[in-house]
């Protein structure tokens, strides 16, 4: 009998050890990995030419707005990161088309469905411009924070980068011994460092990217326009298309993703609306129109990435659903064209 429930307890301790493995095992095996659920696209045809998919035209030679580093084939830049998160606010995935400067016609004969990195001060566009996702203005940097506005007298010397619109606005408000072209604008940025100029103009952006890229610690003391930026463009019939993106860019704005984007190229959100504008600053409109034959944008050296581990999985992380992007920050699906 003792024999027996002996039997009895090493059984039932063995059908017990069973039922455990058995139900880890099962465990184990529902241990997917997460998937986030899919999004339910805003927008739909014929808003969009293309079922699911968001068709995006960007200048491919404007860094840091958008540019093709030297050893990829993939369009990044602060535009593209945008244009994935607004696609992924819409439910949609991502084509981004490199349409140069022609964005007016690449609307128009439907190549894209919006367009990045317009003008807002820009009166001559054929098309609606959302409000600024990026604001800028030509600035004027200076190596102290408690660098006082310049005035225009004979001390002042600023750096600018050759037959550039910035360069066009310092001969337009200060005397011609003022300036010091160079030919480009991390020239500028090293004369500023050396002594050799009070402050250095550029657009805010460019400028700014330019600085954090080489690592040189300079600060915005002045604007010598009113602020402006870059905007999203659609055709004006587009009304549906209108509406969505301008929901879609005030929810990037207030839940911090334009926010990460900024820091992540430019090292610090871009914020310009405490700094002081110069005597003679021009409203930003009055200066696209007088300096549009008159120069050229300022331009980055190069279209080098940022390495902020933050920044980047928060990019990663809001282009989850853009087609076969690895992550906002570093690559995009990309569909170059030449116009």
């Amino acid at each position: 009998m003792k024999h027996f429930k002996r039997f009895a307890a090493c059984c039932a301790a063995v059908a017990c050890a069973a039922a455990m493995l058995l139900t880890a095992a099962g465990c184990q095996q529902q241990q997917e990995p997460y998937s986030p659920p899919e999004a339910t696209p805003q927008v739909s045809k014929p808003t969009i030419a293309q079922e699911g998919v968001l068709r995006v035209g960007v200048n491919a030679s404007n860094a840091p707005l958008a540019g093709q580093p030297s050893s990829s084939t993939k369009i990044v830049g602060i535009d593209v990161d945008m244009a994935a998160a607004l696609a992924d606010q819409l439910g949609l995935k991502l084509e981004v088309t490199d349409v140069g400067t022609e964005a007016a016609s690449a609307l128009s004969s439907g190549k894209v469905d919006l367009v990045m990195g317009v003008s807002k001060a820009d009166s001559s566009a054929t098309f609606w411009t959302s409000d600024t996702y990026l604001p800028t203005a030509v600035a004027l940097f200076a190596q102290s924070s408690n660098s006082t506005v310049p005035t225009n007298t004979a001390a002042t010397k600023i750096a600018a980068q050759v037959s550039s619109n910035s360069a066009w606005a310092v001969t337009n408000e200060y005397d011609d011994s003022t300036i010091t072209t160079t030919d480009d604008l991390k020239s500028a940025f090293s004369s500023l460092q050396s002594g050799q100029v009070q402050y250095v103009a550029a657009d805010a952006v460019v400028g700014t990217y330019v600085a954090n890229n080489a690592g040189m610690d300079v600060h915005m003391v002045a604007l010598m326009q009113s602020v402006g930026g870059y905007s999203v463009g659609v055709l004006d019939g587009n009304t549906q298309l209108k509406q969505a993106v301008s929901n879609a860019l005030s929810a990037l704005n207030s839940n911090g993703v334009a926010a990460v984007i900024q820091k992540k190229w430019l090292g610090q959100k871009m914020d310009l609306s405490s700094i002081k504008l110069t005597a003679g600053a021009l409203s930003s409109s009055d200066s696209e129109s007088d300096s549009k034959d008159s120069g050229k944008s300022d331009t980055a050296a190069d279209t080098a990435t940022t390495t902020d581990p933050v920044a980047a999985a928060l990019a990663a992380t809001t282009a989850g659903r853009n087609s076969s992007s690895t992550a906002a920050s570093d690559s995009a699906t990309t569909t170059t064209s030449t116009n």
